[in-house]
């Protein structure tokens, strides 16, 4: 009674209308109201305080809402009233709870008590501010506000979300408040041709908020009843054995029918131990109850004479379903909105289907433009030279350390990646050549040899990376304007890297032609590609030759390195993780030819990914699926895709 006497007190002893502190007494009376729910709020008795504060329309009820959220709101003891503080040494300034206009100044702290609402009420008073925050001068607090809606789908935000609509001035925020309040109007409309039509427009939308919400309107309960129940909006008839297991059919009918239930083995084993008498169960000694039957015929017994209480019998289940029917019912009572949901679920998931398929194809597009940028240096030395290079791993994982070492000296990530290019050709060009000088020269014809002595260089380099960089990753970032995914919907994206890639793989490709049909040293290449001796008395250098074609090669791996490392790992074993799949796709395309290791790649592509999507949680069953492919791809077609014509063909 005190208290409530010094709170009409204070009340009145506040400014009149007309001064400063006109919104003042108006605010405080609606929090007076609900003074209890307010000073020791709890989430399931808070939401009439709140209710109460929005269909006010008082200035200042946000700035309160947020204050209360944020526990920096205060009570005093002696009259209850509810404030926001500044501190000022050892006193403080009371201001209005919504407008942080002063009240008081040089108040004592220890008068007042702070409130801390727990994380659900806070959640609550979250969600109340999603009203004030649509329409929010910070972008982040409408962000803010549209992710809190889309969590919770709340018919009372319909109206604030359109009316904020036209007035936002971001197209993305724009698109998407349009979608919620699409969502909102299929749920919650007022009336059902609103709703059939909101949820028609949702058959282009394949966000999973689409398709969560046409879920939600198909969502069922399950029925079970002798007879259809009268006005339900019937989805449909469970078929026990069919369309759910008998003993789940069962389940759900026996408390409806008032049936008996089914025990398990283990059961029927515990009640009748609890019933043994000097060594007898129901009349039968317990050495012959050594099988389920004999212990099925006891516990029938016992039942039959009252003991237990009766199980089902195969016949009791037969009898039970045969005379109930399990009906799958809408909780949408309206069979139209239903239909018009249904209708538009069909079409969103044949168009989630066919943009899934889409965004398969891409990844096996931007996996092949991979495999053909690590394998098209490896193509052309071993079609020209006939060398099997163990270490052409190594010169990817070269390029990708020189990108690394680029970028320790130009922060600049787009220069960095400018100079990179061109430097890692450079170095694994020079590279390529003095392994050719040193190493593999001697050993020409000696397809053996070669491969033990270039898998040699292959582990030395591995080793000397170590040496120098560590065992530890490295990180080759990427620029800016690489960040991102390109979204075609909201199924099909890729990222702005692959596409990246996918433009590097066709500018080599292109490139690559050119060096080979327009240009002497192409000519050259191609002449000793297809006859090294004929090619030989016509002028043409073999070894000269095969020493750039050998550089050239190690020379693309570089870059190679340089794309893979933007999106990889760089550590001293990267190349390991792409020497198999080089391998294949030379082999499988046909040797010595651009063209067929292009459809090499497209062909491994496709096929990793499509395995891949078949068994997702397990890659290693899928490349060992993809070797078993290949094995028989090269059974039927040993000289790959595209065969070498001419006299290279016979060697």
């Amino acid at each position: 009674m005190l208290r409530a006497l010094l709170t009409a007190l204070a009340l009145l002893l506040l400014p009149p209308a007309g001064t400063a502190q006109e919104v003042g007494p108006d605010l405080q009376a609606v929090l007076q109201e609900h003074q209890a729910q307010i000073a020791r709020p709890s989430r399931t008795k808070v939401g009439p305080a709140i209710e109460a504060l929005l269909s006010s329309g008082l200035p200042g009820v946000q700035g309160f809402l947020e204050a209360w959220q944020d526990k920096g709101l205060y009570i005093r003891d002696e009259d209850g009233l509810f404030f926001r503080i500044e501190r000022t040494g050892d006193t403080v300034t009371l201001l209005h709870p919504g407008t942080l206009e002063p009240v008081e100044e040089g108040a004592d702290p220890a008068t007042l008590s702070q409130i801390r609402p727990n994380g659900g009420v806070r959640r609550v008073i979250g969600e109340a501010l999603v009203q004030f925050q649509l329409s929010d001068p910070d972008i982040d607090s409408r962000r803010a506000a549209l992710d809190a809606i889309s969590r919770n789908l709340d018919p009372a935000q319909l109206g604030p979300l359109r009316n904020s609509i036209a007035d936002e001035e971001d197209p993305a925020l724009r698109l998407r408040k349009e979608r919620l309040a699409n969502y909102l109007m299929a749920r919650f409309g007022e009336t059902p041709a609103e709703r059939v039509t909101a949820i028609e427009a949702l058959s282009t939308d394949l966000s999973v908020d689409g398709r969560a919400v046409l879920s939600q309107i198909l969502s069922t309960d399950v029925v079970v009843a002798q007879a259809a129940p009268e006005g339900a909006n019937l989805a449909r008839v469970l078929e026990p054995g069919s369309d759910l297991p008998r003993a789940e059919a069962y389940a759900l009918v026996a408390p409806e029918a008032d049936a008996p239930p089914v025990l398990s083995p283990a059961r029927i084993r515990t009640a009748l131990e609890a019933t043994v008498e000097g060594g007898v169960i129901a009349g039968l000694p317990i050495a012959r109850l050594d099988t389920q039957e004999a212990r099925a015929e006891a516990y029938d017994r016992l039942a039959a004479a009252g003991t237990l209480p009766p199980r089902a019998s195969a016949q009791t289940i037969d009898e039970t379903l045969a005379a109930y029917t399990i009906f799958e019912v809408y909780k949408e009572d309206n069979p139209a909105i239903t239909e018009a949901a249904r209708r538009t679920q069909g079409a969103v998931q044949t168009r989630v289907g066919l943009s899934q398929t889409a965004d398969l194809a891409l990844d096996a597009v931007s996996l092949a433009s991979i495999y053909f940028l690590a394998a098209i240096g490896l193509a052309i030395t071993f079609g020209v030279m006939g060398v099997i290079n163990m270490a052409h791993g190594e010169f990817i994982m070269m390029g990708a350390y020189t990108g690394y070492v680029v970028q320790l000296f130009i922060p600049d990530y787009t220069l960095s990646l400018m100079v990179a290019l061109p430097l890692a050709f450079a170095v694994t060009f020079g590279a390529g050549v003095a392994m050719e000088r040193l190493v593999i020269r001697w050993l020409y014809d000696r397809p053996l040899e070669t491969l033990l002595a270039t898998f040699g260089v292959s582990i030395a380099l591995q080793q000397l990376a170590k040496n120098i960089f560590g065992t530890q990753a490295r990180p080759l970032t990427s620029p800016a304007w690489l960040d991102g995914t390109l979204a075609f919907n909201e199924v099909i994206s890729i990222s702005y890297i692959r596409v990246a890639i996918f433009v590097l793989a066709l500018l080599f490709l292109g490139l690559l032609l050119f060096i080979l049909k327009k240009t002497r040293l192409g000519l050259e290449v191609r002449a000793v590609t297809q006859n090294p001796r004929m090619a030989a008395s016509m002028g043409i250098n073999p070894d000269r030759i095969k020493m750039l074609t050998f550089g050239l090669g190690s020379g693309i791996a570089g870059i190679a390195g340089v794309a893979i490392g933007l999106y990889a790992k760089v550590t001293s074993e990267m190349g390991q993780d792409y020497i198999v799949q080089s391998f294949m796709t030379v082999v499988v395309g046909g040797v010595g030819n651009v063209w067929g290791t292009l459809a090499g790649a497209t062909l491994i592509g496709v096929l990793q990914k499509g395995i891949e999507w078949f068994n997702p949680s397990n890659t290693l069953a899928a490349q060992t699926y993809m070797i078993l492919f290949i094995i028989l791809f090269i059974q039927v077609r040993p000289k790959g895709i595209i065969a070498l014509k001419g006299r290279a063909a016979g060697d």
